[in-house]
């Protein structure tokens, strides 16, 4: 692919003291289609950090959908919020280029996904998850990148509804605590659709906020109080969420987008470098377990327990880990399935709360543990348009694995958004 430079902030030259090099520049005549599904306004302020970066890239991104989708209490509503102070911004930010998309035209754009989970046998359809479904279905022939934020259920849901658009899609999934919250949607989507092009970041995307030169005005702090706060309504917007801290934790994804190779995620770039999935990432028991028994961290842990005796389907049983994470039984004939995506590298306990008294106050515990390197290196021939993670040392900040190849790029992506805050001064 032929690669020109994108003036994103108005810098000939964009540079990196840590790297070596520069990230590979986006072709700027190809604007890729994009829909984000959000959580924004529920468990976690930084989408609506990630939102404000994002809306001040709009002139390079063909926008084609913005969703509110599950986990937590965040609706369309929030997605407005933000799209209220770009609509103050708009017309500055028009002054340098005309291709920002109108704030009533987002406004249109904007829909409400799931409000409840997706699970095993598919969902309910949302407007969110027909919106992916109807623009993924549209005769253009650039791929439709969804940027998945939060929970993956309006993508499960769309998929569901209509598999003939998996060819179309590109997949960008803010994965870890969200695989945790939507671990059903992800399992229906790894099992029924392995071919679907996706990028699964389970924490690559903690390079955005850890790690990198955080020296003077380039730390999460200091670059809001420098950069941010006071540039229009977006970035004063900003500036009041988390304390003014940066965390922007989903905006790897737009960094991919922008200065990425978009078809080649084994190559570095702003959105992180990743390697092919491996087998092996889902462990199923059929027991209560110990702490002796292991499983994958940020793999999928299913529990297939046999349906007790006299418990009916109108009883009720949670799988509840940590003392907090609820994971809800689907039944599936004379089996009950509890299924749960560990986050961290640690021993896990968990108890059932039943209206079933045979069932309730049982418990176990188990220990996810990274995946042993011989087999990470062996990539799924079941999943062969899918990444992850790189599980190499080298390539991590602290526990978090592969954020370095994000954070290596900092002085870079903030120095250019510094430059879009700009766009929003007299």
């Amino acid at each position: 692919m032929r690669l020109v430079t994108l003036w994103l902030a108005g810098f000939a030259v964009l540079s990196l003291t840590a790297s070596p090099a520069a990230a590979p520049q986006a072709a700027g005549t190809d604007r890729p289609r994009v829909i984000v599904s959000s959580d924004i306004g529920g468990t976690d302020p930084d989408d609506m950090q990630s939102m404000v970066h994002f809306l001040l890239y709009a002139d390079v991104l063909d926008v084609e959908g913005i969703v509110s989708s599950p986990y937590g209490a965040g609706r369309r509503e929030h997605i407005l919020q933000v799209i209220d102070r770009y609509e103050t911004d708009y017309p500055r930010l028009k002054r340098h280029s005309d291709r920002y998309p109108a704030p009533d035209a987002l406004r249109r754009i904007s829909k409400q996904g799931a409000i409840d989970s997706f699970t095993g046998s598919g969902g309910r359809r949302s407007e969110g998850s027909d919106w992916i479904v109807q623009c993924a279905r549209r005769g253009d022939p650039r791929p439709l990148w969804v940027l998945v934020w939060g929970g993956i259920d309006d993508l499960a849901q769309a998929l569901h509804d209509a598999p003939d658009i998996l060819p179309k899609l590109r997949v960008y999934f803010i994965g870890g605590p969200n695989k945790m919250w939507s671990v059903d949607a992800y399992d229906y989507v790894e099992r029924q659709h392995p071919d679907l092009w996706m990028i699964e970041a389970n924490s690559t995307y903690r390079g955005w906020f850890v790690g990198g030169d955080q020296s003077g005005e380039w730390g999460n702090r200091a670059f809001v109080a420098a950069h941010v706060a006071g540039r229009g309504a977006l970035g004063a917007f900003f500036a009041t969420l988390l304390d003014g801290t940066i965390k922007m934790g989903d905006s790897p994804s737009i960094g991919y987008l922008l200065r990425n190779t978009r078809d080649d995620p084994s190559r570095p770039g702003w959105g992180g470098r990743f390697v092919p999935v491996w087998d092996g990432r889902k462990t199923v028991f059929d027991r209560l377990t110990t702490a002796r028994d292991t499983a994958d961290a940020f793999g999928v842990v299913e529990f297939a327990l046999a349906v007790p005796a006299g418990m009916t389907r109108g009883d009720s049983a949670q799988m509840v880990f940590d003392n907090r994470i609820p994971a809800t039984a689907t039944r599936d004939g004379d089996t009950l399935r509890f299924r749960f995506s560990p986050r961290d590298a640690k021993v896990w306990p968990y108890a059932i709360r039943s209206s079933f008294p045979g069932l309730d106050g049982t418990s176990g515990s188990f220990t996810a543990t990274r995946p042993p390197i011989e087999r990470t290196a062996r990539p799924s021939a079941r999943h062969p348009r899918w990444w992850t993670d790189d599980p190499d040392p080298a390539a991590a900040e602290g526990v978090h694995a592969g954020a370095k190849s994000v954070s290596r790029w900092r002085q870079e992506f903030l120095r250019d958004f510094a430059g879009r805050l700009r766009r929003t001064q007299p």
